[in-house]
């Protein structure tokens, strides 16, 4: 067990060591933070650093998900996917925009569907929906993990 000091008060600082001065920061690099610090960033909070690119296996994975994602939980899938990794990759953002805007469009089909249903058209829409949410979704997702661009047939451009 290591024993405090015997003197009265803190240990006197040399004053010709100001890197070891407590709340000085580095003299070499002067207002940044030091090595292994984390930086602050421009909204007061701490920043994790540079953002890392995703990885080419990590591109088509995430870009799978996108498109079939939405086939199972509509727009809200490809909204998160997108909203997180769009700074990483050019390709999540292009197909992110495109899966977002396809599942926005395929969502009002179904409230118009399920509108309509009272006079029996509207089943016929959501069941068109839903082989197009298919259908186009598998066609999006091969797109994806061979890295291609794919624009939906059907698709109002909400986010451009």
């Amino acid at each position: 067990m290591t024993q405090p000091p015997t003197g009265q008060g803190p240990e006197p600082v040399d004053p010709q060591d100001a890197h070891n001065a407590p709340g000085q920061p580095h003299p070499a690099d002067p207002g940044q933070p030091g090595p292994g610090q984390p930086q602050q960033s421009a909204y007061g909070g701490v920043s994790a650093g540079p953002v890392r690119p995703l990885t080419p296996g990590e591109e088509q994975g995430w870009g799978v998900a996108l498109h079939l994602g939405g086939v199972f939980l509509s727009w809200l899938v490809p909204l998160v996917v997108w909203l997180v990794f769009r700074e990483r990759s050019r390709m999540i953002d292009d197909h992110g925009k495109e899966a977002l805007n396809f599942q926005i469009t395929l969502f009002i089909a179904y409230v118009v569907g399920g509108i309509l249903t009272v006079i029996l058209i509207g089943a016929l829409i959501i069941f068109i929906a839903w082989v197009c949410a298919i259908v186009f979704g598998i066609m999006a997702a091969i797109a994806a993990y061979n890295r291609r661009p794919y624009r939906y047939p059907i698709s109002i451009r909400f986010i451009k």
